[in-house]
């Protein structure tokens, strides 16, 4: 067989990441709603994702020792065929089973699907680090690196769009049947990758999974807080707000929440021209990171004031607020992921990435959790405080990054 290139594997597991990212993004809205609409409560629907973010956690810290173990051709396939598995697990789901019975079920079914998640990002993004020319540098690898994170999420958007789209037309089985049968058609296309791909020469041992470099470490706790300020009232809050609160209908809910992570998608991919407009000729650094967490910490505050001061409309709030939101944080997503990459030993990558994607799903988890407890509680002003509280935790964390990052 013909050796392909390093573009051509960069495409094939880019295409890969893509085709998952779509139906991970549309089965989130399709869990949200259909169980929301059989009148199960926001904590009700935030615990059906609390094994889907804890297996996670789990994935992420053993997953990026496999990676670097038997390579990562091995972990994207299992990811991939996790997720077929998952979604063909909710084919049966019916609305006359009893709720407790629902509920147990379906945690397990979106336990296998975090675990797929986990293990599908963890071996696209540790393959971008293997895959671009170490010629390219810093900058080179930002850029790719943005492109991947900023495609990925940008298709998130469109799946969301797409469960909205799909749970009106199909209803929930047909849905998730049809999404399964697409998905393992995108698993063919890797059949062709290297063996090789991010396995270390030498294969590690269970002791190398806690990382020790500091600026892996600090990193990694500020992804856990700036992940959770997102979630803590983007996953639950604010699809059931815009449902209940402000009468959506699913498909007009769906569209929107799309049409935003489309755009933060955008935001993503082109922060490296971005930076180049504004005359920054080099690869962002640890002051970067601090300046756009502490950028963002304040539009949850202000969103959280205006709904209580009610001086605009809710619509106007969110709408307008989520836009902002969505720009400053896809800046900070941006420069977090090259970040990981440019610390990370290239020997020693997926175990790096994956310790830092276990935070990441540590900050989902805990985000997801509160998103369904705090707007019982207080409703979408009080997940905005909390979001507020969590990126100032961030930019903390921020502020003790190595100043210096690696060359590559």
């Amino acid at each position: 067989m013909t050796r392909l290139s390093a573009l051509e594997n960069y495409s094939i597991v880019t295409a890969n990441y893509w085709a998952f990212t779509l139906t991970d993004g549309a089965l989130r809205m399709l869990v949200v709603f259909h169980f929301h609409t059989l009148g199960y409560s926001t904590l009700e629907v935030a615990l059906l994702f609390l094994f889907y973010e804890f297996f996670g956690i789990i994935t992420n810290l053993y997953g990026g020792w496999l990676g670097s173990r038997y390579g990562l051709r091995l972990t994207l396939w299992s990811g991939t065929l996790l997720q077929v598995m998952a979604l063909l697990m909710l084919v049966p789901v019916a609305e006359s089973w009893p709720k407790w019975w629902s509920v147990i079920y379906v945690m397990l079914a979106q336990a296998m699907s975090g675990i797929a998640k986990d293990l599908n990002k963890m071996s696209a993004k540790s393959a971008i680090k293997t895959l671009v020319p170490a010629q390219e540098g810093n900058q080179g690898l930002f850029r790719w690196v943005a492109l991947l994170t900023g495609s990925k999420n940008a298709l998130k958007g469109v799946g969301f769009f797409l469960g909205g789209l799909l749970l009106s037309g199909l209803g929930f089985n047909a849905a998730v049947g049809w999404m399964a049968a697409g998905l393992f058609i995108s698993f063919l296309g890797t059949l062709v990758l290297p063996e090789q791909m991010g396995k270390m020469k030498s294969r590690p041992g269970f002791e190398t999974l806690l990382s020790q470099s500091k600026g892996i470490n600090v990193l990694s706790l500020a992804r856990f807080f700036l992940f959770g300020a997102r979630d803590v009232w983007f996953v639950v809050a604010l699809p059931v707000f815009l449902e209940k609160n402000l009468g959506w209908q699913f498909w007009e809910a769906g569209s929107f929440m799309g049409l935003w992570v489309i755009g933060y998608g955008f935001m993503q991919a082109g922060a490296p021209a971005l930076r180049r407009s504004w005359g920054k000729r080099t690869a962002p650094d640890a002051s970067a990171a601090t300046f756009w967490s502490a950028a963002l910490s304040v539009i949850p505050a202000l969103m959280a004031v205006t709904l209580w001061r009610q001086q605009a409309s809710p619509e106007a709030t969110v709408i307008v607020g989520l836009a902002c939101f969505g720009v400053v944080f896809a800046m900070n997503s941006s420069i977090h992921s090259y970040l990981i990459l440019a610390y990370a030993d290239e020997e020693a990558v997926s175990l790096n990435v994956g310790f830092y994607y276990m935070a990441n799903a540590a900050g989902r988890l805990i985000g997801t959790l509160l998103s369904g407890a705090l707007f019982l509680v207080g409703g979408l002003q009080l997940c905005l405080w909390a979001s507020a509280l969590m990126v100032s935790a961030s930019f903390l964390a921020s502020t003790r990054l190595p100043s210096r990052v690696p060359d590559t």
